[in-house]
């Protein structure tokens, strides 16, 4: 595999700063998110896996875009000179060019993979840009069938390569098995929920859905 890749979700809060973190650690990575928003609730995803995982400053890059409502990135941008009549300008698709840090990357993303970005770049079109393969985050419970399947054929038609798609949350009995069957690439398991979340459960969550083995396939 590459040791470049982009975490994206199914949907926002399916898990993917977690995951990321997840990885983050098991290929000991540097960790970027381009373009946060919802930092007026608290700490951004950057500040959630430098804590998690204990990392030092270096191994975390800075984000591009650090936008306080949380709502998506083309609404969150527009809103940031706090003007309704003078809004803030759009993001700009320069500013989301890849870190040229050498070495292994985790990129997260933010929401969905249709998620606009400005009103002309949808999330998924960012993704052709980066030219990376993508882990997949899905809830692992009612409702993912679909929108883990509609994603799949959404980056499938975009020729983005897929390198697996990870449940999270508590196990579900048929959705994972079902997914195996029809979603036409790896199914990598189901990471449950973690208390809490730290190094050591996510070492150990890491070695028990043998990632090291399932990712180099």
């Amino acid at each position: 595999m590459s040791n470049r890749l982009v975490v994206c979700g199914t949907d926002t809060d399916v898990g993917k700063t977690v995951v990321s973190a997840l990885l983050v650690q098991g290929l000991n990575a540097h960790y970027w998110k381009p373009v946060q928003c919802g930092l007026e609730h608290g700490e951004g995803d950057r500040d959630r896996v430098q804590r998690w995982l204990e990392l030092p400053d270096e191994r975390i890059l800075p984000e591009a875009y650090r936008l306080q409502a949380p709502v998506s990135p083309h609404w969150a941008s527009a809103l940031e000179s706090g003007d309704p009549d003078h809004p803030g300008a759009p993001i700009d698709p320069q500013q989301l060019a890849l870190p040229s840090h050498a070495g292994p990357l985790v990129v997260e993303t933010a929401g969905g993979l249709l998620v606009p970005l400005r009103l002309d770049l949808l999330q998924i079109e960012q993704l052709q840009r980066w030219q990376l393969p993508v882990l997949l985050v899905a809830r692992s419970g009612l409702g993912t069938l679909n929108h883990t399947l509609l994603s799949l054929e959404a980056l499938q038609q975009r020729r983005i390569p897929v390198l697996g798609v990870l449940l999270n949350g508590q196990p579900h009995a048929n959705n994972l098995s079902t997914l195996e069957q029809l979603a036409g690439v790896p199914l990598l398991g189901c990471l449950p929920p973690l208390q809490p979340i730290n190094r050591s459960n996510l070492e150990q969550q890491w070695q028990q859905l043998e990632l090291s083995h399932k990712l180099q396939a």
